[in-house]
This record gives structure tokens, sequence and C-alpha cells, in this order.
């Protein structure tokens, strides 16, 4: 049974759905307001999702650590883009993104007694796409707060563009690439590109079982979204960007203010 928030859980959710209603970026919250530890992160994160009355139409995750405990956040449906002009919330006057690979599930995985095997997850894939993740926090001075308190903002999210499929992705070497950036035929970045969890099934993986030990379902048509193979990069708004992985997938965009 899901317990309902807290009087501070409330109020943090609160704050923080003002910052994404104004699209304007707030001080971290009141010391009374901030979570102590990943479960209370948990609530409100789930409670900022209730309040906007959003759909989760993905997933963004990582591999937990010692310092990074349940690593994973809910995408809103709405913040879903798959074309460009692509609508941002600026970082100062750039887009933030990172580019990633991700998977569309093609099949419910709901809660279970019993965890998921590797082998079922990998059935559950329906394709494997290359995505840039938006970032944007919804606080003013994201580098001073805890990973709680990035967690309870959905560890910065603000959304994902969703390019081309990765054809026979199982086949190819996803743990390391080339990874280029270009912005109106200017080189951004050039580099091998590394995921941080070794592969970007291992985050999958994951997920899945922590979704179910929560009473949660990994769903059809969701897409899970697994972490930077270079890290954040700004690039310009209103300019013609060119994101490539490898040459297996290729990506043109311009990013708008909205």
């Amino acid at each position: 049974m899901i317990k309902p928030p807290t009087e501070e859980q409330e109020a943090a959710a609160r704050h923080l759905v003002a910052a994404r209603l104004a699209r304007r970026r707030r001080a971290r919250l009141p010391e009374a307001h901030r979570p102590a530890d990943v479960e209370g992160a948990l609530a409100i994160q789930q409670r900022v999702g209730e309040l906007l009355c959003e759909t989760i139409g993905g997933w963004k995750c990582s591999v937990p650590t010692e310092d990074r405990k349940a690593p994973a956040a809910p995408i809103y449906t709405s913040t879903i883009h798959r074309g460009s002009p692509c609508p941002v919330v600026p970082v100062g006057v750039s887009a933030r993104i990172e580019p990633e690979i991700a998977f569309v599930i093609g099949a419910d995985l709901p809660s279970r007694d019993e965890p998921y095997t590797e082998a079922e997850v990998r059935a559950a894939i329906f394709e494997t796409r290359a995505v840039l993740e938006l970032l944007g926090s919804r606080y003013s001075d994201a580098a001073s707060v805890t990973f709680s308190e990035l967690l309870a903002d959905s560890i910065s999210n603000q959304g994902l563009l969703v390019g081309p499929v990765v054809v026979n992705a199982m086949e190819l070497s996803l743990a390391a690439f080339p990874v280029s950036i270009r912005a109106s035929g200017e080189e951004i970045l050039a580099r091998e590109g590394r995921h941080p969890d070794g592969h970007p099934l291992l985050p999958l993986y994951w997920l899945v079982n922590h979704l179910s030990t929560r009473g949660m379902t990994l769903a059809k048509g969701q897409i899970v979204t697994t972490g930077s193979y270079c890290g954040a990069v700004d690039v310009p708004l209103n300019a013609d960007v060119e994101v490539s992985w490898d040459d297996f997938a290729r990506l043109e965009v311009r990013f708008f203010a909205d």
C-alpha cells in the first residue's frame, strides 16, 4: 500500500512543481523539506507526477552505487519528443543534452515476487533507439544539492528526444563507440564514448526489478534511457545540431526555448 506523503514531502513536491510550471529554476528545498534518504526522495518524486497529472512514458536509470542508491526517475509522456524543432527549457542560453542508448519495451513486465532474469528482460525489448536526454534541474544551484534532493527532482530530467532505431543493436558493441556533436557545422565534441555502467543493458536489468519490488510495472511502450556516453553537453539554441553515434545512428535537430 502506498503511503500518503508527509507534510514535508508534500511541501517539497509543490516546490518542485512550481518550478516546473513556471519553467524557472528555484532555490534548493528548504532544509526542513529536504529528503533525508532515498525513500523520502522517491516519495517526493512520485508526488510531483501526481500533482502534475502526468503519465509515465519512460524512465531514466543507471546502476546503483553506494553514493547513488535507486538512481531511477520517470520521464513524463508530455516531455518525450520525436522530431525537430524540439522545445527545451534552456540552461543559460543553451540546450543541455546527453547522447544515450534507450530501449522501447514491447511487453508489460509487471510486479512479481520472483526477480526477472536478464533473458526475460531482453525478450521484452521491442526496439533499441539512439536518444538525447534533455537535462534541466529545477534547482538554481544544482551542484550544491544532495543526491536525495537530486533524486526527488527526477535526477534533473527535462525530457527525451527519441532518435532513430539502432539496427541489429544486440550485435553491436554498445559498451563504447565514437560520439560526435556538431552545431552549425562546427565540431563541439568528438570522442570515444563509453557507457558509464559498462553496457546500456545493465541499468535496464536493474530497473525492471527495482520497479517490480516497489509494486510497479515497466509497461509496454515505455522507453528506458540508460546513461550518457559523453556526459552532459551544452549546444546552442536555434542552430542545426547533428549528433552521431558512431556510424550506426545520426540525429539532426534544432532546439528552441519553450
